[in-house]
């Protein structure tokens, strides 16, 4: 039981390394520019058909397939930034609309270019790390974790430490305040967009190799995504990564033990459950008047 409960937290913390990204991806997006982009899921998956393409298809190295992968799902980020969010600045409810259009170009172009199977990408490496006979952890994995620390690390210094990461926090605060001192609401929105973006991206495409790379695969994703930033709090980065955590661990024990169905339904449940408690999340704070 105990070895069982060691694999089990393991695969959790692998789970809630990529989710935290696309979470905390989709909470910078929203702080910043004040819209919620319901095609986060599909930048997920053209960060993982960029793998497919360069690294399964063209034999690049995966390391530079999945940077690649960032930089190109970060553009995609400010092209809809630039066509789709500004004009709709004022007007949220389109700027939602727009992105679900969006969405479904984005599946239409995938289908079009790789068609609709499943892509079954070559692991990265075959290596282990076991600690028992029962408890393994293949070094794939392991990649993704650590990526994960290294990529939010550095989004924590870049926002509190650069003057770029305060220009971003002062527009998620109070924008009319930051473009009143001088702060561009353009040039953040761009930077706050790249960056959501290439985190989505960088996560589809560290995890391609260990997954089923499918033109829907960004569904899933963002339905969780959507749950732990209500768990943890909307327009909190650190409310993300920890929900996302408890979320990984209660959904990846449930499925252990019973099945993914009820794992879902326990998932949506403890989101219910918080908000009954905490209406605004674990870590989110009332809109002041």
């Amino acid at each position: 039981m105990l070895e069982l409960l060691a694999q089990t937290a393991l695969n959790a913390t692998y789970a809630a390394s990529y989710i935290a990204l696309v979470a905390v991806g989709l909470v910078l997006i929203f702080g910043v520019m004040g819209v919620i982009n319901f095609a986060h899921g599909e930048l997920f998956m053209l960060g993982a058909y960029a793998v497919v393409a360069l690294y399964a298809d063209l034999q690049l190295n995966f390391m530079m397939a999945v940077m690649v992968g960032l930089a190109f799902v970060g553009c995609v980020g400010l092209l809809m930034e630039r066509a789709l969010f500004r004009p709709l600045r004022d007007n949220p409810l389109g700027g939602l609309v727009a992105s679900i259009g969006f969405l479904l170009i984005l599946q239409a172009l995938v289908v079009m270019g790789f068609g609709v199977r499943m892509e079954h990408i070559p692991p990265v490496t075959q290596e282990v790390i076991a600690f028992s006979d029962r408890v393994r952890f293949p070094l794939s994995r392991l990649y993704v974790v650590v990526a994960a620390v290294v990529l939010l690390t550095a989004l924590w210094l870049f926002l509190k430490r650069t003057r770029f990461g305060w220009a971003l926090r002062a527009s998620a605060q109070d924008p009319e305040a930051a473009a009143l001192q001088g702060i561009s609401i353009n040039q953040t929105a761009r930077i706050a967009m790249f960056i959501g973006a290439g985190l989505a991206g960088v996560a589809g495409a560290l995890t391609a190799p260990l997954v089923s790379v499918n033109p829907l695969m960004g569904h899933s994703v963002i339905v969780t995504a959507f749950i732990v930033i209500i768990v943890g709090g909307i327009g909190s980065l650190e409310g993300a990564v920890v929900a996302a955590v408890a979320y990984a661990f209660v959904h990846t024990i449930v499925t252990t033990f019973y099945d993914g169905v009820i794992a879902d339904i326990v998932g949506l449940s403890l989101m219910l459950l918080v908000l009954i408690v905490k209406p605004h999340g674990l870590f989110g704070t009332a809109e002041r008047a």
